[in-house]
């Protein structure tokens, strides 16, 4: 299938404008739900249980589906592929907002997820088509700039938009931005195809969605289940190590078919092999840190959900606008120490955070740490995406990015999942610990009874799953009616205190998996392979007579 060339002419970097628009709006939906929460649980009246599922559904699907996905874009074009996926978001949003049942609502999540897996990997694959190589590293900056924000922004705006008006408008601020996007990609976007058809692998479809579908829905659901029996003798991590057996499947598959679902020559590639291992580890190190975090601020600090949001704004601010200048750094001298340098930053500024934690600090005692890891994200996601597509044929653009895309998925599902293992197991030493040393302080009149429930309440509590609300300890002891309101007073301080540095003692330790995860990525950032001066790479589809400029469809 020869492509016809358009007569139309459009300025990519509006082309980067709109891609990254429609990949704010994606991103941004997979934490502004979080806080919200609390919000969806009293109008809907549901058990916390179901709605989790309003954020797992979204994520599970998001994660699955990003593999075929990108293949799809390559297939029937990435345009299209992407005004699908924005088209079915924006409409699943809307469903999002009307829903009057927990059912419901997971049902547009689901939806959702679909639209945003069809639309992420487009993003990198038509960078990579619309851009030469020498100005790449400037377009993935701008892209790494949207995607730093988005990911940590969602919590600020979400506290903003629950705190002023109802959960449903996290889901209808999508719909303006959704239409407007839209109608933008077919005025301005160019529908780019190679020279061929393509088929879709639908063995290779199937196996690649079962694998991950196994891997990411028992890490999600891991936590819930103990690690243990989910379905009478069926295991969560039989069902995991189902999921890696099925993605090995997968790969034998791939390897007999002469189009696969995932070009495994793409991996005979060093740089593209290694950028996803380090976008594993990043997205390991950023979502792992923000889940005891986020509790930190609001349950031990007892900040606002908006307030909690407003003390991490300064790094995706400041990532805001260092991504841009690193792009354009990389494509003088190339992104090998760029992303080493923006690895090790960040990982020290998030030690700097878990450092300075303190049963008393504020917002300013962590600026300037946020201050530094911003920095540093604001050098990862440029020379990240660069060093991956950098010798990508465009032919395969959408298969890199869809699996560029999963690793980074998996990198997040796979970071919460340890992160709130080790967090709920140090919780269940700390918290005991601490009562036990506390209730030797308790004042003579309460009983031994209290004292021992009092102890007891916490290592439940640990074990059990802990209620981390603001304002709650995660303990809880009967106190006989009748006792006097200064002793109550006294019992009430007890818990809370124990609470404070029980969170405190396993937070740090917890902090560090993900500290440590992101410091062997800015490690294995030495194995990447300079670019040569003057080597070619891999040129866009279109012969546009001027680099600036690219076709557009009518």
């Amino acid at each position: 299938m020869n492509r016809v060339e358009p007569k139309t002419q459009a300025n990519p970097w509006l082309i980067l404008l709109i891609l990254c628009l429609g990949f704010f709006m994606i991103l941004l939906d997979t934490t502004i739900v979080n806080i919200a929460i609390p919000s969806i649980i009293d109008a809907l009246k549901a058990p916390l249980d179901q709605i989790l599922w309003v954020l797992n559904a979204y994520i599970l699907v998001y994660a699955v589906l990003l593999i075929t996905a990108g293949r799809l874009g390559d297939i029937y074009s990435q345009r299209n592929m992407f005004a699908a996926g924005l088209a079915i978001f924006t409409l699943a949003s809307a469903f999002c907002g009307l829903a009057q049942s927990t059912d419901q609502l997971i049902v547009a999540r689901v939806i959702q997820g679909v639209g945003g897996a069809l639309l992420t990997p487009q993003t990198l694959a038509l960078i990579t088509s619309i851009f030469p190589p020498e100005r790449r590293g400037a377009a993935f900056g701008v892209w790494g700039a949207v995607a730093g924000v988005a990911a940590i922004a969602g919590p600020t705006l979400g506290g903003f938009i629950v705190t002023n008006w109802s959960w449903r408008w996290i889901f209808y601020v999508n719909l303006p931005v959704g239409v407007i996007a839209l109608i933008a990609t077919f005025l301005v976007i160019p529908d780019l195809r190679v020279g061929r058809r393509h088929r879709l692998d639908l063995v290779g479809v199937l196996l690649a969605s079962a694998g991950l579908f196994g891997i990411v829905f028992g890490l999600i659901e891991g936590q819930r289940y103990d690690w243990g029996a989910i379905w009478g003798p069926v295991t969560i991590w039989q069902i995991i190590i189902a999921g890696f057996v099925i993605l090995v499947a997968f790969v034998l598959w791939e390897r007999t078919q002469e189009e696969p679902l995932i070009p495994l020559s793409l991996f005979k590639n060093r740089n593209y092999s290694l950028m996803n291992w380090i976008s594993t580890t990043m997205s390991f190190g950023m979502l792992g840190l923000f889940l005891p975090i986020t509790i930190y601020l609001q349950s031990v600090l007892g900040m606002t959900p908006l307030r909690a949001g407003l003390t991490v704004a300064p790094m995706p601010l400041v990532s805001m606008f260092v991504a841009p200048v690193a792009g354009r750094l990389v494509d003088k001298i190339g992104g090998k120490y760029i992303l080493m340098f923006g690895l090790t930053v960040f990982a020290l500024g998030m030690g700097l955070v878990d450092w300075l934690a303190a049963p008393d600090s504020t917002w300013l005692t962590f600026l300037p740490a946020y201050l530094v890891a911003g920095f540093g994200m604001g050098c990862i996601f440029a020379p990240l995406s660069t060093e991956a597509m950098r010798e990508v044929e465009p032919r395969l653009a959408g298969a890199a990015s869809g699996v560029l895309n999963t690793t980074r998925q998996l990198g997040s599902v796979v970071g919460s999942a340890v992160v709130g293992a080790v967090l709920q197991n140090r919780l269940a030493t700390a918290l005991h610990d601490q009562a036990v040393s506390r209730s030797a302080t308790l004042p003579p009149q309460i009983p031994d009874s209290i004292r021992q429930q009092f102890i007891a309440s916490f290592a439940n509590a640990a074990t059990g799953g802990l209620d981390v609300g603001r304002g709650q300890t995660g303990g809880s002891a009967h106190i006989p009616p009748g006792t006097p309101p200064e002793l109550v007073a006294q019992v009430e301080r007890y818990f809370h205190d124990v609470f404070v540095y029980g969170f405190l003692d396993a937070m740090r330790p917890s902090l560090a998996v993900p500290v440590i995860m992101v410091l062997i990525g800015a490690l294995s950032c030495l194995a990447i392979q300079r670019r040569k001066s003057g080597a070619s790479a891999a040129q866009p589809y279109a012969a546009a007579p001027e680099p600036a400029k690219v076709p557009a469809s009518h």
